[in-house]
């Protein structure tokens, strides 16, 4: 199976980084691809700068809410993150189509934080968004949840995580939970 990447916030964007170095690895050693392409979406460009991986391009580091937030990020407010990610999906949308392994997709597979703000919000918006254009391709969900520290400490942890995973419940064909404290 062939899955095409996006990675959502800073947490996805790096998850989204590490399938871009090992289907590298896979081609550079066994000559096979395990990914149609690999992509990041958030709105901080920092976050955006300091993958590796991923082509430094404007079509696979997909800045959203540029002009809304001037791409300081939405400050764990998933609802924002929620309303850029409806108003810019076309970005993401272009960008994927216009990736060459595109027709050799067999499925999609969003990768995002559950507590924070890009992530969470886009997360289930991109998913609704995907499975809408491309009813026959399956779309997948890969949450991160907090650390545990993280929900004594950072007081919209525990919201932005139930609003998540509820509406990811709603839109996505499976979810795949990752236990950060694992």
């Amino acid at each position: 199976m062939k899955l095409l990447v996006i990675g959502c916030g800073q947490c996805g964007g790096r998850i989204a980084d590490e399938f871009a170095r090992m289907n590298e690895r896979a081609k550079r050693k066994r000559g096979i691809r395990i990914t149609t392409g690999c992509f990041a979406v958030n709105t901080d460009v920092a976050d955006l700068s300091g993958l590796t991986f991923i082509h430094r391009d404007q079509s696979h580091r997909i800045l959203i809410g540029g002009q809304k937030i001037g791409g300081h990020g939405v400050g764990k407010i998933n609802e924002l993150a929620a309303e850029i990610a409806k108003e810019d999906s076309d970005k993401v949308l272009e960008a994927i189509q216009g990736t060459p392994q595109f027709l050799e997709t067999d499925a999609f597979l969003i990768a995002a934080s559950a507590s924070g703000g890009t992530g969470s919000g886009a997360l289930p918006i991109l998913t609704y968004i995907l499975k809408e254009r491309y009813p026959e391709k399956p779309t997948y969900n890969l949450v991160v949840l907090p650390f545990r520290h993280e929900e004594i400490s950072e007081g919209r942890t525990v919201p932005n995580t139930a609003t998540c995973l509820k509406t990811a419940y709603l839109v996505s064909d499976g979810i795949f939970l990752v236990d950060n404290d694992r």
